[in-house]
C-alpha cells in the first residue's frame, strides 16, 4: 500500500498538508485529518473546540479535503484522509475526492471523545459492525482505497471479527491503535487479508520490531510525528527489518 512502511497517524486539527510535507523524507504515507464531514459530527467538533481540543472546522469540508490533497499531489508519499460522519453520503463524496487524487479514505472508528461517540462516530461506530461495514462499502464503491482506524480494548469489540467484516465490505487496510494490547495486531493480521498498520508507542527499533513480529505490514507514528529524530529512527528500524526479511 505504501513504502517505506512508516506512516504518520492523523491528529485532529493538526494533521494537514504542511505537517505531512515536513515529515515526507522519513515516511511512506501520511493520514490527514481527522475531519468532521456532516452536521452532527461538525457540531460535536465545535463542542470539542469549546473545551480546548483542536479540530479542523472549514466552511466546506469537501473543498478542504480537495485543497489539502492538491497540495500533496506531487509529494513523495501516499496520502490518506481520516474522516468522521454519521451519514453515508458525505463519506461517498469524500471518497470520490480521495479517488481523484489517488489518496485513500480512512474511516474513523477510533475516536473516544464523548461528543463524537454520542452522535454515533468513533468508538460508537466500532461497536456497530454492520453500520461500519456499510460505510466501508459506500467508500469502496466510489473507487477509493479504504482504511479503517480502530482501537483495541473497547469492551464488547473483537477486532478480528471487525477485520473480517470490513474486508468483506471492501476495505483495503486496517489501522490499529493497539493501546496496551500489542498482541491484538497478530489477531487482526491473522483474521483477514488487509494491510495492517500498527499504531501506539512507535518510537524506536524495539517497538517497530514488536509490531512487525506480530504481523503488521507497517507502523504509524502519532504524537511524535513532529519529531524528526523519532521518525528517522523508526524509518531506519523499518528499513532494516524488511532488508532482513528479503535476505535468502
Amino acid at each position: 500500500m505504501f513504502d517505506p512502511r512508516v506512516a504518520l497517524a492523523s491528529l485532529s486539527g493538526e494533521s494537514d498538508a504542511r505537517w505531512a510535507l515536513a515529515a515526507s523524507e522519513h515516511v511512506g504515507a501520511a493520514v490527514l485529518g481527522g475531519l468532521a464531514l456532516d452536521g452532527p459530527t461538525r457540531e460535536a467538533a465545535r463542542e470539542l473546540v469549546a473545551r480546548g481540543r483542536t479540530e479542523f472546522l472549514p466552511a466546506d469540508p469537501l473543498a478542504f479535503v480537495d485543497d489539502q490533497l492538491t497540495q500533496l499531489d506531487d509529494a513523495p508519499l501516499r496520502v490518506g484522509f481520516n474522516v468522521r460522519s454519521t451519514t453515508v453520503e458525505p463519506v461517498r463524496e469524500a471518497a470520490r475526492v480521495c479517488r481523484e487524487h489517488g489518496a485513500f479514505l480512512e474511516l474513523n472508528a477510533h475516536c473516544r471523545q464523548a461528543e463524537m461517540c454520542a452522535v454515533g462516530c468513533g468508538e460508537s461506530l466500532l461497536r456497530d459492525t454492520e453500520r461500519l461495514a456499510t460505510f466501508v462499502a459506500a467508500a469502496s464503491d466510489e473507487g477509493a482505497a479504504v482504511s479503517v482506524k480502530v482501537r483495541a480494548e473497547v469492551p464488547g469489540v473483537d477486532l478480528a471479527t471487525t477485520a473480517r467484516r470490513i474486508a468483506d465490505a471492501g476495505a483495503d487496510a486496517i489501522h490499529v491503535d493497539a493501546m496496551d494490547s500489542e498482541s491484538v495486531v497478530a489477531d487482526v493480521a491473522d483474521a483477514a487479508d488487509l494491510f495492517v498498520v500498527a499504531n501506539n508507542g512507535v518510537r524506536d527499533a524495539a517497538t517497530v520490531a514488536e509490531y512487525f513480529e506480530y504481523g503488521a505490514d507497517a507502523v504509524s507514528v502519532g504524537r511524535a510525528s513532529d519529531r524528526p529524530a523519532v521518525l528517522a529512527a523508526v524509518r531506519r528500524a523499518t528499513d532494516d527489518w524488511f532488508a532482513r526479511e528479503v535476505q535468502p
